[in-house]
């Protein structure tokens, strides 16, 4: 009985350890498989697929962008500068005027009457002039022959010259008389457009400090573009010899590029401390009169050589708190971390100044689906297509 009882005990030991042991080649087998088909997944994994192009090598010239208004180079307030009735008005409202062109018409007759007057006072003037004249060389030869008193002599001389005085004064009123007259024509003093009448036929106006605003005169072209550049700028193109022409653009708000080109007309005398720009003036022709003053105007100012630049697209460029940086592609396709120091833009593209050579290239989309070390999957793209605002595939 007790044998048979050791020999049950034996064989459900071995069965046990029979078990354990296909038990255990059966998880060996499970954690094999497991781990093969793991791996055939990351074989099976796909590349990151991203937008890749060449850098570009350009030959440019450095400019820089400013916002500026357009100004009118000469501005006439019309004022009168006789009091009077206006009696006409000569033009319309907004229209081109030439130099000399009759403006207002102030009521001329009182001042006629003025003219007339004068010119009766410069007659008689003339008149005792003549008179004195003659009496003063007569009282020089009585004098000479002894035949005069000498009182009698001075009196006759001091009246001629008293006379001059008085044909003088009679000149001037009648000058005066005139100057006022012709005050009462008011005319266009530069070329350019008139604003609107402040002051219509029949409304009295009067001189001084007082004397009422009729119309305002702007000169249309030439026309100055007024804008305020940075120290830097200043240094670089502005601060040499004024006899060598800047050039600058100009385009306006509802323009993409720029459409007009002028130079620099002056540059201020002082920079502005508390902003740090100095002021400066673009002039630019308008003969079809567009540009108006106080419009909004985009300004570039350009100078220096020629030179070869790199440019890249902005959306190639990355930011890493107060650093730029690109994803350089080397040519097994495996992603690279390059900080770069970036310039202006030029016809959409940026300019880098360091951290890139030619011919490298670089992810211009899908930047944020890439690390450094991965290996992606190029597809070509030109860098043109991205400034024209086309599609990069």
């Amino acid at each position: 009985m007790k044998t048979t009882r050791v020999r049950v005990l034996v064989t459900c030991s071995v069965c046990l350890l029979v078990a354990a042991v296909i038990a255990t080649t059966a998880l060996r087998m499970s954690d094999s498989g497991f781990v093969s088909t793991a791996h055939a997944t990351a074989k099976a994994a796909p590349l990151t697929e991203v937008d890749v192009a060449t850098v570009i090598t350009r030959t440019i010239t450095d400019y820089q962008d400013y916002s500026g208004r357009m100004q009118a180079i000469d501005k006439v307030d019309i004022r009168p500068l006789v009091s009077g009735t206006i009696v006409a008005v000569h033009f319309k409202d907004g229209a081109l005027v030439k130099k000399g062109d009759p403006l207002f018409t102030i009521d001329p007759r009182p001042y006629v009457a003025d003219v007339d007057h004068a010119t009766a006072q410069l007659a008689a003037a003339e008149a005792r002039n003549g008179y004195t004249t003659t009496d003063a060389a007569r009282a020089v030869r009585l004098l000479a022959d002894n035949a005069i008193a000498k009182r009698d002599y001075d009196q006759a001389i001091n009246a001629s010259r008293e006379a001059v005085a008085n044909l003088k004064a009679a000149q001037a009123a009648l000058e005066t008389a005139r100057i006022n007259l012709a005050y009462t024509h008011i005319v266009a003093p530069v070329a350019g457009r008139v604003s609107r009448a402040e002051m219509t036929v029949g409304n009295i106006v009067s001189t001084g400090a007082g004397a009422p605003l009729l119309t305002t005169l702007v000169s249309v072209s030439p026309i100055y573009a007024e804008f305020d550049v940075d120290e830097q700028t200043y240094l670089r193109y502005l601060s040499h010899d004024s006899s060598i022409v800047v050039p600058v653009q100009l385009g306006l708000a509802n323009e993409e590029g720029f459409s007009r080109t002028g130079v620099v007309d002056s540059v201020d005398n002082r920079l502005d401390t508390s902003s740090g720009t100095i002021r400066v003036r673009g002039r630019f022709t308008n003969p079809d009169g567009q540009l108006v003053p106080g419009m909004y105007a985009r300004i570039r100012v350009g100078g220096g050589a020629p030179h070869e630049a790199l440019l890249v697209d902005d959306a190639a460029i990355g930011t890493d708190q107060d650093k730029k940086y690109v994803m350089v592609v080397d040519t097994s396709d495996r992603i690279h971390y390059r900080t770069v120091s970036i310039g202006e833009q030029h016809d959409g593209l940026r300019v880098i100044r360091a951290g890139l050579a030619p011919r490298e290239r670089i992810v211009v989309n899908g930047l944020q689906r890439v690390r450094p070390d991965d290996v992606v999957k190029v597809n070509p793209v030109t860098m043109a297509d991205k400034s024209t605002d086309k599609p990069a595939s």
